[in-house]
């Protein structure tokens, strides 16, 4: 196993979800401090929309219309002129906030949720999976998951991967026709790990963010573990692949416990590595 080091690229954000690198800008999330923004290659960030229910995943549309998670009141919103219009409103199918996404090639968003409140200690239950039509429309497409997070699809567009945060586990999905999910499977066992946000390689390869494990993981299909990149005292979080020729590894880590995330406190960076192995373009 080879192992990496960062080094820091940005800090002062609160708390970062959902990098997504597009069209020569990485997107992220600032759950806690409630708002989307985009940065250049050399760190300069703008603001592009505040939302109050608390951001994470983020996606696009085939037009390009960005879409983000709104965690509290179950919704996904598109980012029109800097203002959120509602894409989906889901709360009639979870039962606790929504979290990660990816949207695929369709326009298909495959959404996650917590499945309790485990930002106030609740104890974790199984959940399930929905997918947002391109035309807003919701429905689930599969159940009995632990905490599904981070969400990939495959570059021909027929598989859609999910981390199963207190699963320990990658999941796989055949992906059908209309969108619908078949064949659930093991994508790969985590050995105790637990991934949060992930992204997919041009090799196949999923990169992870292991929250308990102070790092993230590169892993194949079956379990074995490539690389890892050491995050010291701080928590592994999320990552993306981006840069002009898709091989600087962007990872999102801060420096506190889950009690300490809502207090407001910048704890949150984005720290930055070269790879190998290029970008696939998802999430």
């Amino acid at each position: 196993m080879k192992t990496l080091q960062l080094e820091a690229f940005v800090q002062d954000f609160v708390f970062l979800e959902g990098p997504r690198w597009r069209d020569g800008l990485l997107w992220v999330s600032d759950m806690f401090g409630k708002a989307v923004y985009t940065l250049t290659p050399d760190g300069a960030r703008t603001k592009i929309v505040d939302v109050p229910g608390r951001p994470s995943g983020i996606g696009f549309l085939p037009d390009k219309t960005p879409v983000v998670v709104s965690m509290a009141d179950r919704c996904l919103y598109k980012i029109v002129n800097g203002k959120l219009a509602l894409h989906s409103d889901m709360s009639k199918l979870v039962n606790s906030d929504i979290n990660d996404m990816v949207i695929d090639a369709r326009g298909n968003a495959y959404v996650g949720n917590i499945g309790s409140d485990l930002f106030k200690g609740a104890a974790v239950q199984p959940t399930n999976f929905v997918l947002v039509t391109v035309d807003g429309k919701a429905r689930e497409v599969a159940k009995g998951m632990l905490v599904p997070n981070g969400p990939v699809v495959t570059s021909n567009g027929k598989t859609l991967i999910v981390a199963e945060t207190y699963g320990k586990k990658l999941t796989a999905f055949d992906i059908q026709s209309d969108g619908a999910l078949s064949n659930q499977r093991v994508f790969a066992d985590l050995d105790g790990a637990e991934p949060d946000g992930i992204c997919l390689d041009a090799d196949g390869a999923v990169w992870l963010a292991a929250i308990n494990r102070g790092g993230f993981l590169r892993v194949k299909e079956g379990g074995e573990v490539t690389h890892k990149i050491e995050t010291g005292d701080r928590t592994a979080i999320a990552c993306t692949l981006g840069g002009a020729d898709g091989r600087t590894f962007y990872g999102l880590t801060y420096k506190g416990s889950i009690a300490d995330i809502g207090k407001g406190q910048a704890a949150a960076r984005i720290e930055t590595v070269r790879v190998d192995v290029g970008a696939s373009g998802s999430p």
